[in-house]
């Protein structure tokens, strides 16, 4: 199947962020949204409220805290 340069532009305009992604992945190896586990540091009282913001939300304590830094 050939494009015609206009369908060739559209795609590309209509994709932008998609094909931003995937040029990234080709330099890094890497996509922006996958996961990765690390250790930190926590008070007891910020573990505590964390696993308390968790029950009352339903949600994984790492997903409350990246949602904090989005």
């Amino acid at each position: 199947m050939r494009f015609n340069e206009q369908t060739i532009k559209r795609i590309i305009r209509k994709y932008q962020d998609s094909f931003k992604i995937l040029e990234e992945y080709d330099k890094t190896r890497k996509l922006p949204f996958q996961r990765k586990r690390i250790d930190i540091t926590l008070s007891v009282r910020t573990i505590n409220k964390l696993k308390e913001m968790s029950k009352v939300s339903g949600k994984p304590v790492s997903r409350i805290i990246e949602e904090k830094f989005s």
